[in-house]
């Protein structure tokens, strides 16, 4: 069966920046099960794997644009200290749920000033290539409940 709009599929992958460092795998676990065609992996891996079947390999790197965009610098800012009133020590490289004017997300302080926190909404992984070796571990029809809930069922 090929992978399309509907299927349960399964993978191994390895996730390495440009620099060949490691970032994610799945070596040691499960593979990766998710939904596709809904949105449950970044689009460029959905769209490299798209029409392959199980036993099938790849190497793929995907452009930022596809993965978790580019990196913006609109999305650092500098926020009162005491925003952060409750948490007793800041410091670089923590991360907090912060409300936005686009909904809730992630930001990690880059920063501590005296008066003002710099943090970062950025994903971590913005501006990269993500380079992925992928194989394919299974693919089946989804359930009509996973089609409708639009992932895989627990």
């Amino acid at each position: 069966m090929e992978i399309a709009n509907n299927t349960v599929v399964a993978i191994d992958y390895t996730l390495t920046g440009d620099d060949g460092q490691v970032i994610d795998t799945s070596e040691g676990r499960e593979p990766l099960e998710y939904l596709h065609g809904h949105q449950n992996i970044i689009p460029g891996l959905e769209k490299a794997i798209e029409g392959k079947a199980e036993g099938e390999e790849l190497e793929v790197a995907i452009p930022p644009e596809e993965g978790y965009g580019p990196y913006r610098e609109d999305l650092i800012q500098d926020v009162p200290k005491e925003a952060f009133d409750g948490v007793d020590k800041v410091e670089p490289g923590m991360s907090f749920r912060a409300e936005s004017n686009a909904g809730p997300m992630t930001v990690t302080v880059k920063e501590v000033g005296d008066e003002t926190v710099t943090v970062d909404g950025n994903h971590m992984l913005a501006g990269k290539v993500l380079n992925f070796k992928v194989a394919i571990k299974g693919v089946r029809e989804a359930t009509e409940e996973e089609i409708s809930q639009g992932t895989v069922a627990a």
